[in-house]
């Protein structure tokens, strides 16, 4: 185990030298002579308390605290030595944030035992704060401390403001337990965190939503690759942990804004952040965007492309995911539209089907809750190929879809949706209806 670091602050050598003897048969100690000295070592050296001299020409004992605070943001352990009987002088120094006094002349074990009792004191505060600043989950930082922290750095310095949010984690809980959920929640963390340096800032918003400050990253090539790597990752634990049959099309979805371009603040950058990710949600999910404004005002995802290669990057899905493709209401007329015309020219045979969830419990308006509706969706999403196409109509109907089936195919792919389904918990709680056509 390490020693703690203690930096002496004393502008007399002597007094310098005797209390530099005595804390290091116990402690890392390093020394300035004056307090502009102990500031321009602060960053280099990173004590963990400071002893300083209350009365040192030029700055003194007071004044370095309070410089030293301004400069790093934080309360740091100090304690004071001074030969002074002013108790004026001692009531100001508690005020001030300090920890103890101690006066010279001072025998050995009388100031190793104050220290002792500071840093003893100092680490029974940090472990109570890291407590209540963390997700007791993940380990990760809370939504309170990871939007201060975040709202900090973003002030000091530019980077990239990533919102992560974990696809298809609903299914999870409802086919494979709570508890699975929770393994995956927590592997996701350790993924995260893996991509990111130590200097950058993780936490978890809540739920399956998390959010990273990663400093001076701004280049849209640096998102894409911890994309690349959150997904690959991800995946691999999902089929370590549910098996290699898995289906839910479990992934991640990132929105990105960029500081100080978009925003020098937390919320700022958040809402944009949270726009971007709304574009990927709704393009596929399993992949990133960065936040654009145009000259207008408004926001988009993508920038002004003139070449073809350009065109198919940002047409092509980012991370194509398993499952079928689930689109809005206006989406998916225009590819049923689409697809009649190719029907009617090659005869390829396609089938829309249309599911109807209806409550069995008799106090309701007939209509489950959204939570069941989503996993539905969800649980029927991971069930079809990804050349098939659902869509929401009405508050609970969902219309599929299915592209190159026969009868009796199409009636097996709805007997597979209807088994899954009757595998997940909420299940219980429903009735499903369908009814299907072969498309003209």
């Amino acid at each position: 185990m390490s020693k703690s670091k203690i930096m002496i602050v004393d502008d007399e050598h002597i007094s310098l030298a005797m209390t530099e003897h005595i804390l290091s048969t116990a402690y890392d100690v390093v020394c300035a002579s004056s307090g502009e000295d102990a500031i321009r070592m602060f960053s280099r050296e990173n004590p963990d308390m400071i002893l300083s001299d209350l009365r040192m020409p030029g700055m003194g004992g007071f004044e370095l605290k309070e410089a030293l605070q301004e400069q790093v943001g934080y309360q740091i352990p100090f304690m004071y030595m001074t030969a002074d009987l002013d108790e004026d002088a001692e009531s100001k120094g508690f005020e001030l944030g300090a920890l103890d006094f101690i006066r010279k002349p001072f025998r050995a074990d009388v100031l190793l035992s104050r220290v002792s009792n500071i840093l003893q004191t100092v680490g029974q505060i940090q472990g109570l704060k890291k407590a209540a600043e963390t997700d007791p989950m993940t380990g990760l930082l809370n939504k309170a401390s990871a939007q201060s922290e975040i709202n900090r750095a973003c002030r000091q310095s530019r980077g990239a403001l990533l919102m992560i949010d974990l696809d298809s984690f609903k299914p999870i809980n409802d086919i494979y337990g709570h508890d699975m959920g929770d393994k995956i929640l927590i592997r996701f963390a350790e993924i995260i965190c893996s991509a990111i340096r130590g200097t950058d800032i993780a936490g978890r918003m809540g739920g399956d939503e998390f959010v990273v400050f990663c400093q001076n990253v701004t280049t849209e090539g640096v998102i894409a690759a911890k994309s690349k790597y959150i997904n690959e990752h991800l995946l691999e634990s999902a089929r370590e942990f549910m098996g290699d049959d898995m289906h839910i099309p479990i992934g991640a979805s990132i929105g990105c804004a960029v500081a100080p371009k978009d925003g020098s603040d937390f919320l700022t950058l958040f809402k944009k952040a949270d726009k971007a990710l709304y574009s990927v949600k709704q393009n596929g999910k399993h992949g990133y965007a960065v936040y654009r404004a145009s000259a207008d005002g408004e926001s988009h995802t993508d920038s002004d492309v003139s070449d073809i290669g350009s065109v198919i990057t940002i047409l092509t899905e980012r991370s194509q995911a398993k499952g079928a493709m689930v689109l809005s209401r206006e989406q998916f007329k225009l590819i049923y539209q689409f697809l009649v015309r190719v029907n009617s020219n090659y005869q390829k045979r396609m089938h829309i089907v249309q599911f109807t969830l209806n409550s069995r419990s008799k106090n309701s308006d007939g209509i489950p809750s959204g939570e069941v509706l989503t996993a539905f969706l969800d649980s029927m999403s991971a069930t079809l190929r990804q050349s098939d196409v659902i869509t929401q109509i009405g508050k609970n109907k969902y219309l599929v879809i299915l592209l190159k089936t026969v009868p009796l195919n199409a009636r097996l792919v709805i007997d597979r949706i209807l088994d899954n389904w009757r595998a997940c918990e909420k299940s219980l709680t429903t009735e499903v209806f369908f009814e299907m056509r072969e498309m003209d």
